[in-house]
């Protein structure tokens, strides 16, 4: 068994989904089918027992659905697994929930093969799937239909604790830019992103760069379209 392969847990009430989605990650060089789960309560059996590296997961599930699921099994447990959402362009307002609750990300059901196992590898190294304009569309069309309220105390005080040039990591982060792609435009090199990310993140006691964006659209320092 290679140790240094990533571990996957597959959830999803439909089983050739499933069986299709393990079939296909197993074949990968690197990752390792560990299990798979019909919905979230046997989810959180299986990966408190399995501790997979990573749990691919449907929104939309019977006894307990994924947004449920995902709150309970990172609550406490804030470094593992990192959870990939499985949605549909219908779901912005789960999609937007199952980010806050700590998923790093999430990938519409209908993405081609190589966007999954993308995915897969993108998440396990303690990124989040943020890249696509897909993602930025549906986060922007959530906060479009339920606005954020700027300037709240909370807000307010964890947004002042941030230089300016942390302001401005930020913002560029909430509009799905990658390190290098900040790092260009603001003419510095990308390991100075990284550090500010990293800055950011322990200030604002948030997980990864998927509640760094809810968090910037949230607080109302970014808008969308802005």
């Amino acid at each position: 068994m290679e140790t240094d392969s990533i571990s996957v847990l597959i959830v999803d009430d439909q089983a050739m989904v499933r069986q299709g989605f393990g079939a296909l990650l197993a074949a990968q060089p690197g990752i390792r089918v560990v299990g798979d789960a019909a919905d979230g309560a046997a989810a959180l059996e299986a990966a408190a027992r399995l501790e997979p590296d990573v749990v691919v997961m449907d929104v939309r599930m019977p006894v307990m659905d994924g947004l449920q699921a995902v709150r309970a099994m990172l609550d406490g447990n804030p470094d593992r697994p990192r959870v990939l959402m499985l949605t549909t362009f219908d779901l912005d307002e789960y999609v937007y929930e199952a980010l806050r609750a700590g998923a790093s990300g999430f990938l519409l059901k209908d993405a081609p093969a190589e966007e999954l196992v993308h995915a897969v590898r993108v998440v396990a190294a303690g990124d989040a799937l943020l890249a696509p304009a897909v993602t930025r569309r549906l986060i922007a069309d959530f906060t479009a239909r339920r606005p954020a309220v700027p300037g709240t105390p909370s807000a307010a005080r964890q947004t002042a604790a941030l230089t300016p040039r942390e302001t401005e990591v930020l913002e560029r982060v909430a509009r799905g830019l990658a390190n290098r792609e900040i790092a260009g435009e603001l003419v510095v090199a990308e390991q100075t992103v990284k550090t500010h990310v990293s800055r950011i993140l322990a200030k604002l006691l948030l997980r990864d760069r998927a509640q760094l964006v809810a968090f910037a659209y949230e607080s109302g320092l970014v808008t969308p379209g802005g």
